[in-house]
């Protein structure tokens, strides 16, 4: 397929799902070795009670939020390239809210500062809340 039949709108929408996958290999790369200096047994963790015998769970906390607000990128996405819209300032919006999200991500899966981290947060999450008022707009008419 030629790189001018793709839409636009599908690569930030493959980076959101890179970051989400790389974040998904951070978290074993993180987990795995504290279960084994910890000598958990996986089974101590099958109940979400029990995830305190982990001491480092920013990467899982992160791989759990990447699967609440990003939801709503990837339907709008989808959405969008369903209706056959183009339109610049979407595209320049699922770009920030990309960008805000990897932000968020190295925020929370290294030094953790909770108000860093909202911040971030709240600005990815004004960039999709523009992005469904501009869709809406759009096809509205």
């Amino acid at each position: 397929m030629p790189t001018s039949a793709v839409n636009p709108l599908l690569l930030p929408l493959l980076a959101m799902v890179g970051l989400t996958l790389l974040v998904w290999v951070r978290l074993y790369l993180v987990r795995v070795p504290e279960m084994k200096r910890s000598r958990i047994d996986p089974q101590q963790l099958a109940g979400s009670a029990n995830k305190g015998l982990l001491k480092d769970t920013r990467a899982s906390d992160n791989f759990i939020n990447l699967f609440e607000v990003p939801v709503l990128f990837y339907v709008l996405v989808l959405a969008t390239m369903l209706a056959g819209v183009q339109d610049p300032m979407l595209l320049a919006l699922a770009w920030a809210f990309v960008a805000l999200r990897a932000l968020h991500s190295a925020i929370q899966c290294s030094y953790n500062r909770v108000m860093h981290r909202f911040t971030v947060y709240a600005l990815a999450t004004v960039s999709l809340f523009l992005y469904t008022g501009r869709l809406a707009w759009l096809v509205a008419g």
